[in-house]
């Protein structure tokens, strides 16, 4: 089969490799569409201990069942069915799995990390991993799913209510969809924070304030914003040093801080600071299998997405989006591999 191969820091080949062969309770996806996520252009630079090459990228999927047995069919599934799947495989058996915490599972592996991803023709997962997709919901709907899940544990941990203002920094698809996830789940009002006017449009048309650190005193227009209080919860979707301590900044005295993005490895905080205004901190790593089904939902209901801002390419051209997202990112808030055609 054809697949995108990570071999070097910056390096992406498309390469001819093995079809895998699924196992007991397993499912052969051939794919349709596979997303490129942020974590993956730090793994492409070097920067994500997780993303070792060789290594295939690629877990926001959608497709078609190629091979299933027994025990997928018992499950509802069928051969020519068209599916996302949950990448987080998990064991479901530990303390974590059963509390449904699956992100904290100490077997957990990841498609694209631990395991071989979908920029591929074929991917394989366990058979309980993989979601039919209704019949009203596109494939590239469908490869949406993971993405959206990631919002919605970030709205969950976010956990704020009518009367609570939240701040987003990053308005790339992460804090997109925690943007929308947030306001779904009842906040009463959201700040978006971005350095691209074209994002920040797309935000405003959701719903969003607005902020360009580049045009607008960011600290002070939060303090104009919320009375001087502070945000009520902030979270980072970019991972770097200074959006982390932006948040910081921005949140009032006994705010949430919810942390996703994972450009950078080290940032340094006034902990003084944190203690003394009992900032509860949280990390969000990805979702369970609650916020899956929530996020599938979501889309099938239309009550999330990201509208004409998809782009669609070929995974031919794979590793060209890869250097353009890094180096200059346009108008478009997702790219979308090509695999295969659809039925």
């Amino acid at each position: 089969m054809k697949a995108l191969v990570y071999t070097a820091p910056e390096v992406m080949e498309l390469m001819e490799c093995p079809v895998p062969e699924p196992g007991e309770n397993e499912v052969l996806i051939r794919v349709a569409y596979s997303g490129i996520c942020g974590s993956e252009l730090s793994g492409f630079l070097g920067h994500n201990s997780l993303r070792k090459p060789p290594m295939i990228f690629g877990h926001e999927l959608s497709g078609f069942i190629e091979k299933v047995d027994a025990t997928g069919e018992a499950l509802g599934l069928r051969k020519g069915m068209r599916v996302t799947a949950n990448p987080l495989v998990t064991c479901g058996r530990c303390s974590y799995c059963l509390a449904g915490q699956e992100p904290l599972c100490p077997e957990r592996k990841l498609l694209s990390a631990a395991l071989p991803g979908s920029n591929a023709e074929f991917v394989k997962l366990p058979a309980s991993f993989v979601h039919p997709l209704p019949d009203h919901v596109s494939l590239i709907q469908g490869a949406l799913t993971e993405p959206v899940a990631c919002g919605a544990r970030v709205a969950e941990l976010t956990a704020a209510g009518p009367d609570d203002t939240v701040l987003v920094v990053g308005m790339g698809p992460i804090g997109v969809f925690a943007l929308q996830a947030v306001l779904l789940s009842g906040a009463g009002r959201v700040i978006a924070v971005d350095l691209s006017h074209d994002r920040l449009s797309f935000a405003a048309s959701l719903g969003a304030i607005t902020v360009n650190p580049r045009t607008e005193d960011l600290a002070l227009r939060i303090k104009e914003l919320t009375d001087g209080r502070g945000v009520s919860a902030a979270i980072d979707a970019v991972g770097a040093a200074i959006t982390r301590r932006q948040c910081a900044e921005s949140v009032m005295a006994g705010g949430r801080l919810v942390f996703t993005g994972l450009h950078q490895t080290e940032t340094s905080f006034d902990f003084n600071d944190l203690v003394r205004r009992e900032l509860k901190i949280f990390g969000s790593f990805a979702y369970s299998k609650a916020n899956f089904k929530v996020a599938l939902g979501w889309i099938s209901e239309g009550r999330i997405g990201l509208e004409d801002r998809i782009e669609i390419a070929p995974l031919s051209d794979g590793a060209q989006w890869f250097e353009r997202l890094i180096k200059a990112p346009g108008r478009e808030i997702k790219v979308l591999l090509r695999v295969s055609e659809e039925q």
